[in-house]
This record gives C-alpha cells, sequence and structure tokens, in this order.
C-alpha cells in the first residue's frame, strides 16, 4: 500500500512540472517592426537648381546615396497619415498642423502611398507602420520625392 502512495504522489508532481506549453506550441509573440530607413535619413538632401520645361528654373532634390540604395526595395516605414484628396493619403514625419503644406516642414517629411489594397478609409494624424515598395523621385516636380508603393499597414490600423 505504501508503495501506490509513493507512486501516486511521484506522478503527481511529474505531471504538476508540465506546463501547457510543455503539451501545445503557442504562437503568441508579436512580430515587432522596426523602420527600414528614419525621416532623419530621408531629410539629407540637397537641393540644385535645373531647367524644367515647364517651370522654368527650380529646385531640383538631390538625394543621398544611402537612401537611393532602398529605390525598388522594400521598406518599413512609420509615420502620420495626411489625406491629400477623397481618395489619396501620404505619410508624413509630422502631424497634419505641422505637415509640409503648412509651410513648417520640408517636401523630404512626406512620402506619398499607393496601397497595395488600393482605396482605405484612414483618419488623419493616425500613426502607422507601413511595408511596401520604396520609390525614390529626383526628376519629377509634380511627384513625391519619397513614394512606398503597395502598401499595406502592418501596424497601427
Amino acid at each position: 500500500m505504501d508503495k501506490i502512495k509513493i507512486i501516486i504522489v511521484v506522478l503527481v508532481f511529474a505531471l504538476m512540472g508540465f506546463q501547457k506549453s510543455d503539451f501545445i506550441k503557442e504562437k503568441t509573440q508579436k512580430t515587432i517592426v522596426s523602420d527600414t530607413l528614419s525621416w532623419k535619413k530621408l531629410g539629407q538632401i540637397k537641393f540644385i537648381k535645373k531647367q524644367h520645361k515647364d517651370y522654368g528654373n527650380i529646385d531640383f532634390p538631390v538625394i543621398s546615396p544611402e537612401v537611393k540604395k532602398y529605390h525598388n526595395k522594400r521598406i518599413f516605414m512609420s509615420g502620420f497619415i495626411v489625406p491629400i484628396d477623397n481618395v489619396n493619403y501620404a505619410l508624413s514625419k509630422n502631424v497634419f498642423a505641422s505637415c509640409f503644406f503648412c509651410g513648417k516642414a520640408g517636401p523630404e517629411t512626406i512620402m506619398g502611398i499607393k496601397f497595395k489594397a488600393g482605396k482605405l478609409k484612414l483618419r488623419t494624424d493616425q500613426y502607422v507602420t507601413l511595408e511596401g515598395i520604396m520609390k525614390v523621385n529626383e526628376n519629377d516636380p509634380d511627384n513625391w520625392m519619397y513614394n512606398i508603393e503597395d502598401a499595406v499597414i502592418v501596424k497601427g490600423n
């Protein structure tokens, strides 16, 4: 009878030593994404005057080689959503009240967005992290200097 009690006690302690995770593997860890580029790096640009057929002599950006190497590459970038019109948005370093359009920042502090999913309904100043393909533009004054295409929101929706 004592042997049975000892076996039961040992068995109980042995089973108590196992945790749920020993029996079932759960995937509960969230992926933490850090930005590929910083707004500070994007801001390290110079401008040169060049003649444009429609606008005359205007400033064109000279983007650093460190940023240019991300052209056509997948990046992660965080910022504030700024509405451009009823369907288009931009990603901004600053909130809407301090963004490029208000004259308190330069064009390097904003990035055009083309979402992979098409039209989305987003809030002004919503802070998001996007994943997408970086496009760098030094030649077209009618487009953003920086764009992120095939963008998806990975954080902040």
